[in-house]
């Protein structure tokens, strides 16, 4: 793990995404509403408090209850674990912190949400669960330097292959080495799909469950190429794209939405299983990340048998190119809770990164966590992120959590691409560019009147 983050790190930080214990008796010092520190200590008991961890992962739903259930059977104390629906965990979370038992963890993913939720997020600083990170790449910071949340996961996505259909169509595990191979492959074996038994892409739907791979992460590579070609504007949020790469994006997106056995007419309408899709052999290409790996293992897929490639869109110079790696997975605890419940909670953290048996348990599901004696990641797709650095290949960070707004933002862009996918001309095409472009420009705007 560590020769992971060693070798990815350096290329994560070259642009900064950051910048707009045991039980019993624990002293702990509580954040006012306001987000100033408070005047005094508060004594807090863990053995006497409660967790309630507000899930922003659905996959890692069942593991996480498994992980609680563990803790409170140790320690008698009560771990509740409620799991927001895919792609409604903002809306989730303002319901829940309305409520009289709100979340004592809950996920402040990136620098909008730091400013939204600044006030009542405790300052992790100095605190045994900060202590135990292994590097200073995750945390996230208010204006004041509050240490708000603090990384639990670094994760990558990009295109999971079946390696196995790969080569029964006739191709050799390591030939797709840019966009016009991939192209290639899969319209090939999109056109012998009856032949062969299986598609080329998995289906990409534009529901809530899915739309976000094609809003966030597939939106990256516009996002991280524009940022390569001008660092400084990338610096702190910009306040307007340029969509230089759209065509890049546009050619990426149409070659997954049609290379599919799904018509693209009716993505808008959901209900698709692409997971399923996949791991039955049904389709060759899923667009994913690392995440996945415990559910396709479960379904029988071997990890010989899969790799993890870049997305591949016809830049220049994209066989050099890595996967896209980050996280938009940061803990903060709630400052408004009280102090038993927040000395139990950051008990809970703690002993959960470094027991050996449940961090084992969470780094199955995650992938990697970054804590000094978490257990190590056996995960083949971080796996394939460190082969890439260690062979000199560019990682593509995280670029797309500067998203300004984001649920308006990807709301407005999935309504676009649903008209273009309904009738792709080049008049819907430019309704897309207009939601990714000047979209941008008007939810900046929004938040930073």
């Amino acid at each position: 793990m560590k020769k992971i983050f060693a070798l990815l790190l350096v290329a994560v930080m070259a642009i900064s995404l950051v910048a707009c214990g045991g039980t019993g008796d624990t002293t702990t010092t509580t954040g006012a509403a306001d987000g100033t520190q408070a005047a005094t200590e508060l004594a807090g008991d863990a053995t006497k408090g409660s967790v309630y961890w507000l899930n922003f992962k659905p996959e890692s739903d069942e593991a996480l209850k498994q992980i609680a259930a563990m803790y409170t059977e140790e320690t008698g104390v009560k771990v509740d674990i409620v799991t927001a629906a895919s792609g409604t965990y903002n809306e989730t979370l303002i319901a829940e912190m309305d409520k009289s038992t709100p979340p004592t963890i809950f996920v402040v993913g990136n620098t909008a949400a730091v400013d939204t939720w600044k006030d009542y997020c405790y300052d992790l600083t100095n605190t045994e669960i900060a202590k135990e990170l292994n590097t200073d790449a995750y945390m996230l910071k208010d204006e004041n330097g509050k240490l708000c949340s603090i990384g639990y996961c670094y994760e990558c996505y990009g295109i999971i292959v079946n390696t196995a259909l790969l080569e029964q169509a006739g191709y050799a595990k390591d030939y797709i080495k840019d966009f016009a191979t991939l192209k290639t492959v899969a319209e090939d074996v999109h056109a012998r799909a009856a032949e062969l038994g299986f598609d080329a892409f998995t289906s990409s739907g534009m529901d809530g469950s899915s739309s976000w791979r094609f809003t966030g992460h597939l939106a990256n590579l516009e996002y991280y190429y524009e940022s390569v070609d001008d660092p400084a504007a990338w610096e702190t949020c910009p306040a307007e794209i340029k969509g230089t790469y759209m065509d890049n994006y546009k050619a990426l997106y149409d070659l997954m939405v049609v290379n599919s056995a799904t018509d693209r007419a009716t993505l808008a309408n959901g209900g698709f299983d692409a997971q399923a899709e996949f791991a039955e052999g049904k389709a060759m290409f899923y667009a994913n990340g690392n995440w996945e790996w415990s559910a396709l293992a479960e379904k029988g897929m071997k990890a010989e048998d899969l790799t993890m490639i870049p997305y591949y869109c016809g830049v220049e110079g994209e066989d050099k190119a890595g996967l896209n790696c980050g996280t938009e997975n940061y803990w903060a605890v709630n400052a408004n809770a009280n102090a038993d419940d927040i000395a139990a909670t950051l008990a809970f953290m703690k002993w959960m990164v470094t027991d050996a048996e449940a961090s084992e348990i969470a780094v199955g599901t995650f992938g990697v966590m970054p804590y000094t004696n978490a257990a190590t990641s056996t995960n083949p797709f971080l796996a394939q992120a460190n082969a890439y650095a260690a062979a000199g290949n560019y990682t593509m960070p995280w670029v797309t959590n500067f998203q300004p707004n984001v649920d308006a933002y990807r709301e407005t862009l999935v309504g676009a691409m649903n008209t273009y996918n309904a009738d792709p001309t080049d008049a819907n095409w430019e309704l897309v560019e207009a939601a990714f472009v000047a979209g941008w420009a008007t939810q900046y705007a929004a938040v930073n009147e």
